[in-house]
């Protein structure tokens, strides 16, 4: 498996998948699964309707409308609470079960954003964290190419001082 963390717009990625950080109704909401619903269209709406939701921690997928992937996978991670509710295990548990799924679906890439650490408050540096360690320990043996995907410059500009070699 491969990582590589970027700074641009998951919505604009030509990639297998790309996971969306969704609310546990999978219905949209604020920050990046407002964009990739936008960017979807209608469909992903009407399907997402269907699914009877998501638990915290989890991951389904979908169609991607009219997105440049081919699925979308939506997790939904942690509110942050301080960091004793369980957070780290549930954030994860978002990447390993979007891993899975982009596995299931015969994905050769995936993308993810940032889980948790905008709306749902998780600090930046503590969920790089976790997101860089739940991708790369990963069944490693397996041949995905994974994307980071950072949206603002400031989260690059903090990846890149922490893990530098995955940029």
């Amino acid at each position: 498996m491969s990582l590589r963390i970027i700074q641009g717009d998951i919505t604009k990625l030509n990639v297998d998948a790309i996971v969306n950080a969704a609310k546990s109704s999978l219905m949209g909401g604020g920050g990046v699964d407002g964009c990739i619903h936008r960017a979807a269209g209608k469909g992903l709406l009407e399907e997402c309707s269907k699914l009877g939701g998501c638990p915290t921690g989890e991951s389904k997928t979908t169609g991607a409308y009219n997105l440049p992937c081919k699925y979308v996978i939506h997790t939904v991670g942690p509110v942050w609470n301080g960091g004793d509710w369980g957070e780290q295990r549930l954030l994860e548990s978002c990447y390993n079960c979007s891993l899975i799924e982009a596995l299931r679906h015969s994905c050769k890439t995936v993308a993810f954003p940032l889980i948790s650490a905008g709306a749902y408050g998780y600090p930046k540096e503590e969920a790089l964290k976790v997101a860089v360690d739940s991708i790369v320990t990963f069944q490693s043996y397996d041949k995905l190419q994974v994307l980071l995907v950072l949206f603002d410059i400031d989260t690059y500009k903090l990846a890149v001082d922490m893990f530098p070699q995955y940029i």
